[in-house]
């Protein structure tokens, strides 16, 4: 569908990639990696024919239709929600109309039997077809399952878009760009503005979609439940995989270690040269060989190895006093706008030591409670702080906080104490500020580069209670990484406000879920939750067979046939867990049979029988023994609940 033949972009005469060569079939899912500042927000503009690259050249198929998402647009104010949606078929609005004009034109001539009417009939025929093929009757419901999938309730339809913030606003122009069908969708940071459920509904949108999909993403859970191919930019150069992201980590670190042994070598054999041409550089009897050696080395093409990964520094978290035991407590807490109840009758207690994700739709009331936890807004109920508690706040504007007149190195110097300013320079390129980009004003960062550095500050603030607010939105995965690892090591209470699974899962315990205007306490991780959902919505549908599915169910459904990764790992995890619990009820069982069959030969002889403590002993065990044949049942019993999923889904895949 897209050829890339030797495709070279420059900026200020420094090679952003050389020689990229590759092409992109139909159907595939490829996921663009590289650190930041590699080019792959720049590649993504030049496949979309937005910039031209310095040489080399993209071919496109004919009749092969592109859709761009970038991380940045210009959005209209001037529409409701629909309207704006509707202009995704501006096209299928000006075909009905060619359709109409050729109809009319139909029924006002009469000479039928000429050349020119029959073509005029084919035409029209056809047109009537592509029509019927685009979806042309239904596009609006059509129009619904997309806004809905992305979160829109039914009363936002008729809401103008200037009543929504910038981040719904972008789900919109994703709205558009899905329902127009590309056969190529290139997608630059899609689920930075989107929520867990709707992550969700975009993954198995695109697993149904008949076209190919370019997309960069920092959410490693949402590239490898969507894409099989995997093109890294590094070093200058594009290397293909043909694997998912997961697959691909395993691969890249063979090839680094294949790159490392290589160099050494050459380092080896550049040494050997040197010291040849040296050692017999003024000896007549080995000019020849000198001059040989010479040009050996002139011909020499240096072996370049890929950036190293700054994720393997460790960052802590600066020694803070120790807080009480409950370093917050909420009871009976609401919060109102006028007459819209954002959320009512919460209950919160933390404990020191948790980490606790709040997750759910956006708009249902999230950075809402933490702007209550932080005193930013009045609210009705109770709201304590326990004893010494000392937050550290990262809002989603944290970064427009910063003082622009000072540089990226002096910010965070004036924050860091002790041995940690000896790490600075590698603090900061761990969050790729390296180099001259340390000596920047933060005046003239952008956005993102601004979230960054204010992450940084954070790291460096000795405090005892973490409230984070969407924290990974512009971070890497590596860099991500280095924050994960953190504030895992962190020993005080942390609340995450966050839809990125990966870089919550194995860092909270508990999950507290928003929605309908309650907030719900679910005990566990958040694949945890993320199962429990799912068996409920399944349940809800064993229960209604009958009912319609809301648009998003039914858009999850085909995801459910195959569990991603992860899914699959806790499924594992939860049937050894089952099946260990059953054979430590039989090994029980066997052991108390045991004890029963000696204890009954010894009442068959004659002392036995005349010893009554037996008689007692031998009920106790009996007893015993009826407990866990009751408790045997109830675990086979889990056990095979947790199995027929398994086997349902298998059932279903060989169907």
């Amino acid at each position: 569908m897209i050829s890339v033949e030797h495709l070279k972009v420059e900026f200020a005469a420094r090679p952003l990639f050389d020689d990229a060569t590759f092409v992109i079939n139909k159907k595939e899912r490829i996921a663009l990696v590289g650190k930041n500042g590699a080019g792959k927000s720049t590649l993504l503009k030049i496949l979309a024919g937005q910039q031209q690259p310095t040489s080399g050249t993209v071919a496109v198929q004919r009749d092969v239709t592109i859709g761009y998402l970038p991380q940045v647009m210009v959005l209209s104010d001037e529409h409701t929600v629909m309207e704006e949606a509707e202009k995704a078929f501006d096209h299928i609005s000006e075909l009905q109309a060619y359709i109409a004009k050729l109809n009319d034109e139909l029924a006002s001539r009469t000479d039928y039997e000429t050349p020119a009417y029959m073509e005029l009939v084919e035409r029209f025929t056809r047109e009537s077809d592509r029509f019927a093929m685009m979806g042309g009757a239904n596009y609006r419901a059509e129009m619904e399952r997309t806004l809905l999938g992305l979160g829109f309730e039914r009363s936002d339809f008729d809401r103008p878009t200037s009543e929504f913030s910038g981040g719904w606003r972008m789900r919109i122009e994703l709205a558009k760009l899905l329902l127009r069908r590309p056969d190529v969708l290139l997608l630059d940071e899609p689920t930075n503005h989107l929520d867990i459920e709707s992550i969700r509904w975009l993954e198995g949108f695109l697993a149904r979609s008949p076209g190919a999909v370019v997309l960069v993403s920092h959410d490693r859970a949402f590239i490898n439940n969507v894409t099989n191919r995997t093109l890294e930019i590094s070093c200058g150069r594009i290397y293909d995989y043909r694997v998912k992201y997961d697959e691909y980590v395993k691969l890249r670190a063979e090839r680094r270690e294949q790159q490392l042994r290589a160099y050494e070598n050459q380092q080896k054999e550049i040494a050997d040269i040197k010291e040849f041409i040296e050692r017999f550089r003024y000896k007549p009897t080995k000019a020849v060989q000198v001059q040989s050696r010479i040009k050996q080395l002139e011909k020499i093409v240096p072996i370049e190895v890929d950036e190293v990964d700054n994720a393997t520094l460790h960052l802590k978290f600066p020694p803070c006093l120790r807080s009480g035991d409950y370093p917050l407590i909420c009871e009976n807490l609401s919060k109102h706008y006028g007459e819209h109840c954002v959320f009512a009758g919460v209950d919160l207690t933390m404990k020191r030591g948790e980490k606790v994700a709040f997750v759910g739709k956006n708009g249902e009331g999230k950075s809402t409670l933490v702007k209550c936890i932080m005193g930013e807004i009045p609210y009705d109920g109770s709201l304590r702080l326990g004893h010494n508690v000392q937050i550290g706040y990262y809002a989603q504007n944290q970064a427009q906080l910063l003082d622009g007149e000072l540089t990226v190195y002096d910010t965070i110097d004036r924050v860091a104490k002790g041995d940690i300013r000896l790490k600075i320079r590698d603090i900061l390129g761990a969050f790729m500020f390296g180099g001259e980009a340390s000596d920047k004003k933060v005046k003239v960062l952008s956005g993102g580069e601004r979230s960054r550095l204010a992450m940084i500050r954070l790291l460096l603030e000795p405090v005892n209670f973490l409230v984070l607010d969407e924290p990974t939105n512009h971070l890497d995965m590596r860099t991500k990484d280095v924050l994960k690892e953190a504030i895992r090591a962190f020993d005080g209470t942390v609340i995450v406000v966050s839809h990125d699974r990966d870089f919550l899962d194995g860092l909270v315990d508990k999950v507290y879920e928003f929605g309908g205007g309650r907030v719900r306490e679910h005990i566990g991780g958040i694949y945890d939750f993320l199962q429990k959902k799912q068996i409920e919505n399944l349940d809800e549908l064993h229960l209604a067979p009958s009912a319609p599915a809301t648009p998003v169910a039914a858009a999850e459904e085909p995801s459910r046939g195959k569990l991603s990764y992860e899914q699959q790992k806790e499924q594992a995890r939860r049937l050894r867990k089952a099946e260990k619990a059953v054979a430590e009820k039989e090994r029980q069982i066997a052991d108390l049979e045991q004890q029963v069959a000696e204890l009954e030969a010894r009442m068959a002889t004659p002392e036995g029988a005349a010893d009554a403590s037996l008689f007692e002993t031998h009920g106790r065990l009996q007893k015993a023994l009826d407990a866990a044949m009751e408790e045997w049942e109830e675990a086979s019993e889990a056990l095979e609940a947790l199995k027929a999923p398994a086997g349902q889904v298998a059932e279903n895949t060989g169907k």
